[in-house]
């Protein structure tokens, strides 16, 4: 059995640290090989990126499109980002298994470029404290391979606002006390990081103004309670909603997502 390669201090901040970049990649894939994908990716392709410097975050299948493949790494910062990336995709075992991945692809480039927001408006005497992520580190513990997808539902809404309008704010300080009110805490708040993507042989969407949450449900009859909820509540029909409304440019995308069995989120 091979020695597990030595782990540097650059390739182990990010277990520890929170990640301060984070990828959403959204891969369309060919017809029914989604399955053949996930098996490969959570057996052969999670601890070698970790060991490269990077943190994936979540995997999962999306609810609403059986060839959609949904997930999240993160990265200490940018030049962190570029180095990972250039030693994985440059290295053996994306050599080795990324040929087989890349065949079950029809599309890889739905890929937004986000950073973690503060959950509360800073107070403006004090000095605010670094975001977090909300993903769970590596170090938390992974389910090993083979283990079944868990019953665990994930929801994700990303908003679109204009370029240089502050969306965060109507969501960071509008709706998330309203969630919090009427169901579970999202367990992160994201929005676009604007630095210029220093890794161009992985294209990244340029030009986006997002905001997105991520919350995790028991089920999705919890989550469908927690929307009636957010619905009904008195602030968030008479102002917040109509608020966001009125800023975005395009209407919310809104994933219904499902963990596979190593995921961490």
């Amino acid at each position: 059995m091979p020695l597990p390669s030595p782990v540097g201090p650059a390739q182990a901040a990010h277990r520890t640290a929170p990640p301060a970049v984070i990828e959403l990649r959204q891969y369309t894939l060919r017809p029914g090989r989604r399955d053949e994908l996930i098996d490969l990716f959570d057996r052969e392709l999670v601890e070698p990126q970790e060991e490269a410097g990077m943190a994936v975050l979540g995997q999962f299948r999306d609810l609403d499109d059986p060839d959609r493949f949904v997930w999240l790494r993160g990265f200490r910062d940018m030049t962190a980002r570029h180095h990972a990336l250039t030693d994985f995709y440059g290295g053996p075992v994306w050599s080795e298994h990324g040929p087989r991945a890349n065949a079950t692809m029809l599309d890889s480039d739905d890929v937004l470029l986000l950073r973690p927001e503060p959950a509360l408006r800073p107070e403006p005497a004090l000095r605010p404290e670094p975001a977090g992520s909300g993903f769970p580190a590596p170090s938390s513990g992974r389910p090993p391979v083979g283990t079944p997808p868990p019953d665990r539902f994930v929801a994700a809404t990303v908003w679109f606002f204009p370029p240089g309008h502050e969306g965060v704010a109507l969501i960071r300080d509008g709706l998330l006390p309203v969630l919090r009110e009427t169901g579970p805490a999202p367990f992160a708040l994201l929005a676009t990081e604007h630095a210029r993507n220093t890794f161009p042989r992985l294209p990244v969407r340029a030009g986006e103004n997002v905001v997105t949450i991520f919350t995790s449900y028991a089920d999705e009859d919890a989550h469908r309670r927690h929307l009636a909820e957010v619905a009904a509540h008195p602030l968030a029909r008479a102002e917040v909603l109509p608020g966001i409304e009125r800023a975005q440019t395009a209407e919310a995308q809104r994933l219904r997502l499902r963990p596979t069995g190593r995921s961490l989120s």
